[in-house]
């Protein structure tokens, strides 16, 4: 009676791959979890001492206050305002896999700066990062804005990609920021440094 036979290695290579997949369900189960250790570590990079809200660095002192922090919590653009902040909500975005939407807003902020022989070139990078159909960093507007974007982005100018940018801004607002504001990781930076303004 013919049957099937697998070798040695070909067993332990099925195993492996079974493996593989288990721990890649693992990875994206422990993924939420993650963002909080990832914040954390993000942080002590940025505020090394957090406790006391204070971050001292050879080129220059930032001071995270639970004042700033709060302010975060007023508008999407205090917190966009802020450096730190920027880069909190970024990580807080790589969490739930749409940090395109800060990256496309900040080169938004970034083309609007520059010089105007330099255009071209720029409004060439954000389109094919960003905005063309097979991006790697897709932002999501529709198809009429989409192609009105890619006609203004041939002959660019500093408002190209302004309507672009509204509407992913406004994405961040209604969606993306709520959930930052209630996610524990801007809840526990909140409560680490409050107990600092009695100080």
């Amino acid at each position: 009676m013919p049957g099937f036979f697998f070798s040695h290695s070909s067993m332990s290579e099925l195993n492996g791959r079974e493996d593989c997949k288990l721990a890649e369900g693992k990875i994206h189960k422990k993924k939420q979890k993650a963002f909080g250790a990832d914040l954390k570590s993000y942080l002590k990079c940025m505020v090394p001492h957090i406790e006391s809200g204070i971050k001292t660095s050879s080129s220059r002192n930032v001071v995270l206050s639970a004042e700033e922090v709060m302010q975060w919590s007023q508008s999407l653009e205090k917190l966009l305002a802020s450096q730190s902040g920027q880069g909190i909500f970024r990580e807080f975005l790589k969490s739930e896999f749409s940090e395109e939407n800060i990256e496309f807003w900040l080169a938004c902020e970034d083309y609007k700066k520059t010089k105007s022989d330099h255009l071209h070139g720029k409004a060439e990078r954000i389109y094919e990062e960003f905005v063309q159909t097979d991006a790697i960093k897709q932002i999501n507007i529709d198809y009429q804005m989409r192609e009105a974007t890619a006609k203004r982005a041939q002959e660019p100018t500093h408002t190209s990609f302004d309507e672009a940018q509204k509407t992913v801004y406004i994405l961040m607002e209604r969606d993306s920021y709520p959930r930052f504001l209630k996610s524990k990781a801007y809840l526990n930076l909140l409560n680490q440094l409050q107990p600092n303004t009695s100080k």
